[in-house]
């Protein structure tokens, strides 16, 4: 395997309106060094039309640090939400963001980013999501846009967009996860304080709790750890609403709702996590690995590795295991 540059160009798009929570986020996930801790080292550069500040709500700015330019160099560009949804982005941008895409550069847009990137047409009959509150807003203005209701994040034709807030973090790592494995991601996670695997599938909007769902909560979060101890075993959706006293139906339900995604969804997610970091962090053969992650048979594991991760066990082992030479966006065979 070629060795590639340990260093993974990002670039942070600026222009005056962009929230300051997102560009925190960006900022966190690539701009804080966490190499003494095994994580990649990142190169994110603030890049803008011109050095001029940018201002931000609160009274806050950011300077910029390249040019537009710069982007022809990045591996991945971000595009950080908006205060004012309906805010014009400069036709530099616009312009430089399509040169980007067209060259095959990953382009991901956090919350009302999605705005910015449809603004610029690279959302014309694709998919997108933003924050549940603004689909109509999304729609209404942008209406060759198939919006997404009800998603974390998702991505077409190599353009992520994300819902709001929380679900930006969900997809900054996920796009590490992507580029460099599921225990980079995990090391920024833990350090961040956040939860390391939450799928873009996962429901934006959950059940506002009450009483009767917090005593329904703690017993799934229960039968969660529970699983999480026994992903070996050959788990079934009757097993775990047994350890949860309830039936399947109801049990099904109340998971749901509690988590935004169903329970066999969310043991195929916990498998593959299982499986990444057992493939990351040892040889063990292929079949042994089925077989720890709870997958049964290698035949197994690899499909599901094909049908969620586009890719295959010892793909991933190769681009990721230890030992293995460092990954960029753009070389990875989990980047598109």
């Amino acid at each position: 395997m070629a060795t590639a540059p340990s260093a993974h160009r990002v670039a942070l798009v600026a222009f005056p309106g962009i929230r300051a929570f997102d560009v925190a986020v960006i900022t966190e996930v690539w701009g804080t060094d966490r190499t003494d801790r095994g994580a990649p080292a990142f190169d994110l550069r603030r890049v803008a039309a011109d050095p001029a500040p940018v201002p931000m709500r609160g009274g806050l700015t950011l300077l910029p640090e390249r040019t537009l330019a710069w982007l022809s160099r990045a591996d991945l560009i971000i595009v950080p939400g908006l205060d004012d949804h309906l805010t014009p982005a400069p036709a530099p941008v616009l312009d430089a963001l399509r040169r980007a895409h067209a060259r095959g550069t990953t382009v991901a847009a956090l919350c009302g980013g999605a705005f910015t990137l449809a603004q610029a047409g690279l959302l014309d009959g694709r998919r997108a999501v933003t924050h549940w509150n603004l689909v109509d807003l999304l729609r209404a203005h942008h209406p060759r846009v198939t919006v997404v209701p009800d998603a974390l994040f998702i991505e077409e034709d190599g353009i992520w967009t994300s819902a709001g807030t929380a679900a930006g973090i969900d997809l900054c790592l996920h796009l590490v996860r992507r580029a460099h494995g599921a225990e980079a991601a995990a090391t920024i996670a833990r350090s961040m304080v956040t939860a390391p695997f939450r799928t873009g599938t996962q429901a934006q909007f959950i059940e506002q709790p009450t009483p009767r769902a917090d005593r329904d909560a703690d017993a799934l979060a229960a039968v969660r750890e529970h699983a999480l101890r026994r992903l070996h075993e050959p788990l079934t959706v009757a097993d775990l609403a047994a350890h949860a006293g309830m039936s399947p139906r109801s049990f099904a339900r109340h998971f749901t709702a509690a988590t935004g995604t169903t329970p066999l969804r969310w043991l195929l997610d916990q498998r593959i996590a299982a499986a990444q970091k057992l493939l990351e962090r040892t040889d063990l053969p292929m079949p042994e690995v089925a077989r720890r992650a709870g997958f049964g048979s290698e035949v197994t594991m690899r499909q599901h590795f094909a049908s969620r991760l586009a890719t295959s066990p010892r793909a991933y082992r190769a681009a990721f295991g230890a030992g293995s030479a460092p990954e960029t966006a753009g070389s990875s065979p989990m980047a598109r």
